[in-house]
């Protein structure tokens, strides 16, 4: 089995800075990709930043130069520091990592989720 855990949530005012983390372990052979989504509630998960194991990134347009992702693949591990912080960036922010696991095959995974809440 694959563990997924986030964390770095929590209450910030406009225009100030939060890093997540997230964390996997397990049953791992390779991660293929380790990206960020973000809910908030009526609305469907959206994309907000995506990494691949060769290190390329891709972000939302909403998040582009405020928000950089960065993984650690040594320690299975990837960051989303986010500054600028906007209201509109309030919401649960999951990480789901995309994992092949030493049967061969490849799986996809999300962890519980952390609040993101900006204050204006």
């Amino acid at each position: 089995q694959v563990q997924v855990v986030e964390s770095g949530g929590g209450l910030v005012q406009f225009g100030g800075s939060l890093r997540l983390s997230c964390a996997a372990s397990g049953d791992i052979f390779s991660i293929e990709t380790m990206d960020w989504y973000r809910q908030t509630p009526g609305k469907q998960r959206e994309l907000v930043a995506a990494s691949t194991s060769g290190a390329n990134t891709n972000y939302a347009d909403s998040v582009k130069g405020r928000f950089t992702t960065s993984r650690d693949n040594a320690k299975n591990t990837v960051h989303l520091q986010m500054n600028s912080l906007k209201p509109e960036d309030t919401a649960v922010y999951y990480c789901n990592v995309v994992v092949t696991r030493h049967s061969g095959y490849t799986y996809s995974y999300w962890g519980q989720g952390t609040q993101v809440t900006v204050s204006s």
